[in-house]
Parts: C-alpha cells; structure tokens; sequence
C-alpha cells in the first residue's frame, strides 16, 4: 500500500530559540522538554497548545461549602477545542520523527479534530474512524476541515478502535490513540500547569471518565513532579463516567454505551488496567452521573460561572457535586473540562433554559415590550 502526501501540505518547523517566557508561551513540548521523552532530532509539531487557565469557580464551591476552594482546569481553551491537542503534539511529533507518512484513530470527535489538526501541520495524512451518527457536528466539521479522510462505521467506538489498531498493524499507518504512549506523555503536562499555577498538588483532581487515558495521564505527571520535589502531595483521583456509559464503576464492559456526553460514550476503556490502578494508588474512586446530572452542570457553569464546555466536560463537576458529601474541610479541588462547548452546538441549543423570542417587530416599542420594559 502506497501513501502518498498531497502537494499543498509542508511540513512545519517549530523550533524555538531563547528562554521560554522571552518569546512567549511556545508550547507544550518545549515548555517542559525536559520532562518529555524528547530530542533534538525530535521535529516538534506543535500550533503552541497547552498554558490553558485555571479558573476559580465560586458559585460551585458555595454549593459544596466547607470553605473549599475550586478550580476548572478549561482544556477546551486549547488550539482544536479540546485536551486531545496535548498528546497529539506529541504523538505526531514522534510519528514524524519515525518517517510516518500517516495516522490513524477511532474518535467520538475530538481525537479526530486534534489528529487531524496535527498530522495536516506536520505533512501527514490522516485518517479517522467514527461510530456513524455518534459525534457531534462541531467536531465532525473540524475534522473535514482539516483535510481528514473520514470513516464512519456502522458501529460504536470500541469497534472503530478495534479496527484502527488492526490497520496499524498491518498498513504503513501511525495509531494515534491513547494505547500510543506518546499521547499520555504529552497529556500529563496538564498536571504540571496544574502545580505551577496552585503552587502544589490540590487534594482532589475530579476528571471525566471515558477511555481512561487522561486520569493516567495526569497521574503521570503529578507523580513526576512529586518525585521531582515540584509538589508536596498527591491528589486523590476522582474520576466520573456517565450512567450509561460507565464500565470503570461497573467493572463490566457496557457493550452499547448511551449518554448526551457523546466524547465519554465508550463502554470498554483501552486503558483500564491502568486507570484502576491510579484509583488505587490515589485511593480515589470511580463514580457515575446521570445524564441530568451532567446537563444541571454543564447549565451551571455556564450560567453561574460564565464557562461553557461540552457535556462530557461537566461530568467532572457532576460528579464533584453529587459526592460533596466527602469533600473534606477547606480542600482545594480542580474540575477538569476537558473540551470546548462549541464543539457540541445542537446540545447546547436544545438543553438550554434561556429565554430564545422570535418574530418580534424591528421596532424599539416592541423590542422594549419583549425584554419586559
């Protein structure tokens, strides 16, 4: 099988020089280089991901009390929306610096839009797998926007990776999942930010639940930085998954997941094994929401705290919410959002409770009745 590039897509170079604050943030790769499995033969592709905010969210603390003080880690400020950006600059970095001309990964969306992102920066083809159906048009609009060659199968996520794994075996193509380590080396960067910003480790790191990767993936890098005496504790791992979709709090495989929180719909975790052991090692827990449970707090965070995220990124605060009850006394926690509500529009629109009034007269009189003057 013969790969071939297209004309119009050069790779890029994105070496920098000089310290890491005089040319601005350069991303995540050079930032903390040193922490990475990194070199200078290393082509870094990179659309200078990661730095994302750590926001104080009052409202949601005051629903937990305790003076308990929390944080949303909002990933979906990242280049394609979502945390996905992270492990893909690293794995097509890697990928690249192999000779890959291709990649490939199965995706409820957000992988597929970071995939392709990267891979179309980096010369390289992309191809994706999607469960038909199942991903929400803002990140299908990314990936064919990217140049993606996109491929929805009459079948859910677990099959699209079962067959992804199973091309990249056999066909001249890169997985780009998760199962590849270099996407975890790059994701557990976020916990680094996380140190950085807070000082030290919170008590609590809350993380939405779907192939398991992210938790290890910020596990990772909190144990590297407590090792490098960068932090004074280790959090407990608190990890979320939705009701219908929630094998990691079952212990089986949910052979048709269903949720509204599309990006974590996923009913047999590719990295499980791993994800179980984080638990344990941070004697945390796993726990499930409902899907009206992460809609009251996908709307909170919106209307109470000015953060829209999609919806699989409220179930960390979901979850946070529904076991207040065990958040000990003046604790620091940080909720990770893990994607962009832009990515998921048509949720948005059909779930919100906000006043939406049509067909009024192009007139101040009206207009004033209308807002209720």
């Amino acid at each position: 099988m013969t790969l071939s590039l297209s004309a119009d897509i050069q790779p890029s170079s994105e070496r920098s020089t000089g310290s890491p604050r005089a040319n601005g943030w350069r991303g995540l790769i050079e930032e903390y280089r040193a922490y990475l499995p990194v070199s200078e033969k290393t082509p870094v592709i990179t659309l200078h991901e990661g730095n994302t905010p750590l926001i104080p969210v009052p409202a949601i603390a005051a629903e937990i009390g305790k003076n308990v003080q929390v944080f949303v880690k909002y990933d979906g400020l990242n280049p394609t929306g979502s945390f996905k950006d992270r492990g893909m600059t690293m794995a097509i970095s890697k990928a690249k610096e192999d000779g890959a001309e291709a990649v490939i990964c199965a995706s409820t969306g957000n992988t597929s839009a970071a995939a392709a992102a990267y891979a179309r920066r980096g010369g390289m083809r992309a191809f994706v797998l999607i469960p038909d159906g199942y991903v929400a048009l803002g990140k299908l609009a990314q990936a064919l926007l990217y140049g993606a060659e996109v491929l929805a199968i009459q079948g859910n996520f677990d099959r699209a990776l079962e067959i992804v794994r199973a091309a990249s075996e056999q066909y001249p193509v890169t997985l780009v999942n998760s199962l590849n380590p270099y996407r975890l080396e790059g994701q557990k960067t976020a916990a680094f930010e996380v140190v950085d910003v807070l000082g030290d480790a919170p008590d609590w790191l809350c993380i939405p639940v779907g192939n398991a990767g992210n938790i290890t993936a910020y596990w990772m890098g909190f144990c590297q930085y407590h090792q490098e005496r960068r932090c004074t504790k280790l959090p407990k791992m608190m990890g979320f998954q939705a009701m219908g979709a929630a094998p990691m709090v079952t212990g089986h495989i949910f052979e048709h997941p269903e949720t509204i929180a599309t990006a974590i719909r996923i009913g047999n975790p590719a990295n499980r094994d791993r994800a179980i052991a984080v638990q344990h090692a941070s004697q945390g827990t796993f726990n499930a929401v409902t899907d009206d449970e992460i809609l009251d707090a996908y709307r909170l965070l919106a209307s109470g705290e000015g953060i829209f995220c999609e919806p699989a990124s409220a179930a960390s605060v979901a979850g946070l919410l529904k076991v207040k009850d065990q958040v000990p006394e003046n604790a620091k926690i940080v909720c990770v959002l893990t994607g962009n509500g832009l990515k998921d529009p048509d949720t948005a629109i059909k779930h919100s409770r906000s006043q939406f009034k049509q067909g009024i007269a192009p007139d101040l009189t009206s207009v004033a009745q209308a807002m209720g003057f």
